[in-house]
């Protein structure tokens, strides 16, 4: 499996557009992840199927924080190789019924497999691994983690990953183990070490 992080994120240069379903319900044929992030962030997840089972819950998850990653200037994009009409068959089906209701973020129809092939995150059956990605203003990939199909993804842990991506870009200092927003940051340097490790180490 590739290491995509410190590399520019597969089709992020307007390469090529995608089929999708967008926040509003709008099935488009011209999804183009240069456009729709210019001047954001980026999280692209990737999930295995539309109406499976761990799935839903992951998907509603990102939608319930949807307005902390807006706040964040973080565009949420969902992929699978479930073609734009599942997607909208799917937001359309009740959350008590199996669905995941109408998720305000885009939904990618990954049909020929082309994007979780470029992000490395396909699986011997040809469904997509639980592959999260954080992409910079850039388009720059900062971080990834990539899950076995039973395996949901903790939502929080992406939000913290773009506060630590931000404060580093901000402050200048790095993050050590467990930060989050509000904790300090630490000097990259020898000093920088010693002087957090003697306050904090403790707390570790």
């Amino acid at each position: 499996m590739a290491v995509l992080v410190g590399k520019q994120a597969p089709f992020f240069a307007g390469e090529k557009t995608f089929s999708a379903v967008l926040g509003d319900g709008q099935i488009v044929d011209n999804y183009s992840f240069q456009e729709a992030t210019a001047g954001k962030y980026a999280v692209v997840f990737f999930y295995p199927l539309d109406f499976t089972f761990v799935c839903p819950s992951e998907l509603i998850a990102f939608d319930h924080r949807l307005a902390e990653f807006k706040a964040r200037n973080v565009e949420v994009i969902g992929v699978s190789i479930d073609s734009q009409f599942s997607h909208a068959a799917w937001r359309n089906t009740p959350v008590e019924k199996g669905g995941i209701g109408q998720v305000g973020y885009t939904l990618v129809a990954d049909i020929q497999h082309e994007l979780c092939k470029a992000f490395d995150v396909e699986a011997d059956g040809g469904v997509a691994f639980r592959g999260s990605f954080l992409i910079d203003k850039a388009g720059v990939v900062q971080h990834q983690v990539v899950n076995n199909l039973p395996l949901g993804r903790n939502v929080d842990e992406m939000i913290r990953m773009v506060d630590a991506l931000q404060f580093t870009e901000e402050h200048g200092e790095v993050c050590p183990a467990g930060w989050n927003k509000g904790k300090k940051g630490m000097t990259a340097s020898a000093e920088g070490v010693a002087s957090y490790l003697a306050e904090n180490a403790k707390d570790l």
